[in-house]
């Protein structure tokens, strides 16, 4: 009988043996799992971080790119700017010419017709000089 009480008891032990290492096992194997699950988890916010570096990179050089291109068109609309105003500036200087040009054009005109040296004066508003000189070259002329 003290046998079988040993028998008893030694199956007993290796029965509760066996029950904890299937359940350290499984402990360790649950570990395992959450390492690897762990370790998925940080490959998988790596490869997000790099996709999102890659994103930003690409961003950044787009910025780069219209920034650029801002920068030509405000040397172009300075440029014109510029041409713009200098043409105001041309425009200006005709402006103040033309009313003389018409003037001879009106001389030139009279001559042309017929009229005397004191009529393109008079209506003309010109020095003698210069009524004289236009009275000469388009009398030739005509």
């Amino acid at each position: 009988m003290m046998m079988l009480w040993w028998l008893l008891a030694l199956s007993v032990l290796v029965g509760w043996l066996l029950w904890r290492s299937i359940q350290q096992g499984g402990g360790q194997q649950s570990e395992d799992d959450s390492r690897l699950l762990q370790q998925d988890t940080a490959d998988e916010h790596q490869q997000e971080l790099r996709l999102l570096r890659a994103e930003l990179a690409e961003l950044r050089s787009g910025v780069i790119g219209v920034g650029q291109r801002v920068l030509e068109l405000e040397a172009q609309l300075q440029h014109q700017q510029q041409q713009l105003a200098e043409q105001a500036d041309q425009l200006q200087a005709v402006q103040l010419i033309e009313p003389e040009s018409k003037i001879y054009s009106r001389a030139m005109k009279m001559v042309q017709l017929g009229a005397d040296l004191e009529e393109i004066m008079r209506e003309c508003e010109l020095p003698r000089a210069e009524a004289e000189l236009l009275f000469n070259l388009h009398q030739q002329k005509s």
